[in-house]
């Protein structure tokens, strides 16, 4: 179970370094899919280790997989629309958007 904490605890803190360190779009959304799957690595964790019999934990895991899947799609099509707009998915140069 140790091996599982630890895993994750890297992706989440790799996933977070990402997102506040990246200046691309996309890549600030890989960061925080990272984030979100360790996330849903600690649900099948400790539903493992505290109620092995139950699987709520599972459940939340595909609720949690379903709805960040849903979340990248809507941020992949609005990124997409910012690429068509200003030719550029820099995070630092979205100011020059138009209302």
């Amino acid at each position: 179970m140790i091996f599982y904490l630890v895993v994750s605890s890297v992706m989440f803190f790799a996933g977070v370094y990402g997102f506040i360190a990246r200046k691309n779009m996309l890549a600030i959304l890989i960061s925080l899919e990272l984030m979100l799957n360790s996330v849903d690595l600690n649900f099948v964790v400790f539903n493992r280790y505290l109620y092995p019999e139950a699987l709520e934990g599972f459940f939340f895991t595909l609720f949690s997989i379903g709805i960040s899947a849903a979340e990248t799609a809507i941020a992949i099509a609005i990124i997409i629309n910012i690429y068509r707009n200003i030719k550029n998915i820099q995070v630092n140069q979205l100011d020059k958007m138009k209302f």
